[in-house]
């Protein structure tokens, strides 16, 4: 169970940490904006007591970029009550390392873009429309 957190501090914390991303979630914002696939990516977005680096509401995918401070001991316990958290939500979330965005973000993107295209119902738009076969009942 998240702890109890006040909704207005919760979602003032993520104005701000929008205004101010680190570099790694700024380079990976720059090409998540643009809607790939036809994929809504929300950045710093409140989910219960916690703030998602990343949101796809249609994919129920949380992208998080770790930096160092996740690799501690205390903060690997977070994350992972976290992760369970959402998981009970019904959300996935996928990690990866702040210097592997700074590295290469096009992997990084289009490793996000698969994530959330395996998680899409079938009748998302990202995946076209429906056969028409399958439309019609026709086999």
């Amino acid at each position: 169970m998240p702890r109890i957190v006040d909704r207005n501090i919760l979602l003032a914390r993520a104005r701000m940490m929008r205004r101010t991303p680190t570099l790694p979630e700024g380079l990976l914002w720059q090409h998540l904006r643009a809607r790939p696939n036809g994929l809504k990516f929300r950045r710093q977005h409140p989910i219960g007591s916690y703030i998602a680096d990343f949101y796809c509401a249609a994919a129920k995918l949380v992208i998080e970029v770790d930096g160092v401070s996740h690799t501690m001991a205390a903060r690997v316990a977070n994350d992972q009550r976290r992760d369970q958290w959402l998981a009970e939500q019904g959300i996935h979330v996928v990690r990866f390392a702040a210097v592997d965005v700074l590295k290469d973000v096009v992997i990084v993107r289009e490793a996000v873009i698969r994530a959330a295209r395996r998680r899409l119902p079938l009748h998302h738009a990202a995946h076209g429309p429906p056969p028409q076969d399958a439309v019609l009942g026709r086999k």
